[in-house]
Formats: C-alpha cells, sequence, structure tokens
C-alpha cells in the first residue's frame, strides 16, 4: 500500500490523521503523512506521532529503496498495525527548509536565466543554509556578491510561488524544466510536479516550498568556491525573516 503523501500538494499542512500500515526494523508506515520524506537535497521531516496512550518522536522520514515505502523513523516504542494516530511535523524546522528550497529555486532560475548554467548538486540543512553547484568555467567572490544582489532583487518582488502537476509529456517537452544537469525524474512519474516562480524560476520539483518569495526574506551568499572544472558551487546562508 502506497503512502499518501499530502506534502506535495499543501505544504503548509502540519498535522494529519493516520493508520499505522505496516511496522518494520527501518519505522513506521502510515496510510498518509504530511511528512516529506528526504529527498533531491531537501532532508526529511521531524516531529511525531501520537494516538491515545502513546507517541513518538519522528527522527526522520525516508523511502525506503528497497521496498519503496515511506519509512517515519521513530524513537520508542511503536503503535500495532492498524492503530489511528495523529502525525505532526515539526513546522519551525519545515517553514525555514521551505524558505530555503524557495531561495535555491531562484538563485537557480538567476543563474540559468543570465549564464546559462544547469544545476550539477544541491543541498540544503534545517538551520537555513544550503549549497548549489552550478555548470560554470568560473566563479569569484565578486560573482557571488553581484549574483546576491539579484537575487534578493527578486525575492523581495514578493511574487507566488505556484505547484502545477503536469502531463509527463508536455513537462518533459520543456525543456528549461529539468534544471539539473542529468535529469533525476523516474520514469514512471506521471503527472510531473513543476514549482513555478512567477517570472524567476519555472522547473520540476518534488519538494515543498513557501507560498511566495516575500516568505524567504533575505539571503546572503556566503561562499562560492571550484569544485573542480565546469562545477562551481554557492554557498547561502538565510538572514532572519
Amino acid at each position: 500500500m502506497t503512502t499518501e503523501q499530502l506534502a506535495g500538494r499543501d505544504a503548509y499542512l502540519r498535522t494529519c490523521d493516520a493508520v499505522v500500515t505496516e511496522v518494520t526494523d527501518l519505522g513506521v508506515v502510515l496510510d498518509r503523512t504530511v511528512a516529506y520524506a528526504r529527498g533531491g537535497g531537501q532532508p526529511g521531516d521531524t516531529g511525531s506521532i501520537a494516538w491515545p496512550g502513546g507517541s513518538l518522536n519522528i527522527t526522520d522520514t525516508f523511502t525506503d529503496r528497497a521496498s519503496a515505502r515511506l519509512i517515519h523513523e521513530v524513537a520508542g516504542m511503536t503503535p500495532e498495525p492498524g492503530t489511528e494516530v495523529t502525525v505532526t511535523i515539526d513546522w519551525d524546522r519545515r517553514h525555514t527548509i521551505m524558505r530555503t528550497h524557495t531561495a535555491l529555486h531562484a538563485l537557480s532560475g538567476i543563474v540559468f536565466t543570465e549564464h546559462g548554467a544547469k544545476v550539477t548538486g544541491g543541498n540544503m540543512e534545517p538551520g537555513g543554509v544550503a549549497r548549489m553547484d552550478f555548470e560554470l568555467e568560473a566563479i569569484s567572490q565578486e560573482f557571488g556578491r553581484e549574483v546576491e544582489a539579484r537575487l534578493n532583487e527578486a525575492l523581495a518582488r514578493d511574487v507566488p510561488v505556484h505547484v502545477l502537476f503536469l502531463p509527463r509529456e508536455e513537462a518533459l517537452a520543456d525543456p528549461d524544466l529539468i534544471r539539473t544537469k542529468v535529469s533525476l525524474i523516474p520514469d514512471h512519474v506521471d503527472p510531473i510536479r513543476v514549482i513555478d516562480i512567477e517570472g524567476i524560476d519555472k522547473q520540476a520539483d518534488g519538494g515543498t516550498h513557501v507560498r511566495s518569495t516575500g516568505e524567504v526574506g533575505t539571503v546572503r551568499v556566503v561562499k562560492t568556491e571550484s569544485k573542480g572544472k565546469a562545477n562551481k558551487r554557492m554557498r547561502i546562508q538565510l538572514e532572519a525573516p
């Protein structure tokens, strides 16, 4: 049974009711969840699972590659299959990650639009810190300062962020929707989820984002560095909103 992943359609859901379908050595499997399973450089959610007479902390959420099950990694005694539970995410942590993820997409859009560079890698941390690697021949501190200024100017316009679901054929017909150097979208995914930051960036993505760029706040480019030929890294840090 596949877990219904509610965050893909509404990233602002903080809690939901669910039923335990399975308990494995890795953790708890539910019929539905608000927790995001780590992937695409975004960390998995933490939070709690509660039921009458008990509760557990969720220490990570991920997809087990061997079984394709969405796993809630937990600490403590687990409820039996069939138990009705309430899932609650650590909202402050998640919202910071959402702000970070939207900032990275805006950064990607600016570098792609102005320099034609695709993304070769990226990663986010829960504390508002992230990195993104680009297919660039050279990078400098001055480049970082220029991109930072353009990024904050774009975010300050407070434009909406839309979640779209496009038929696979339609999405893949637009080469600009796949911003990574290598497409990471499995062949079976249809429709393809697309994040559209109006006038800034539009690309296929499975993660969680804020509703508008104004929620992101100010972003600093804290470091630029070379990771090899045609692979240059920018590290960013969110300022307090």
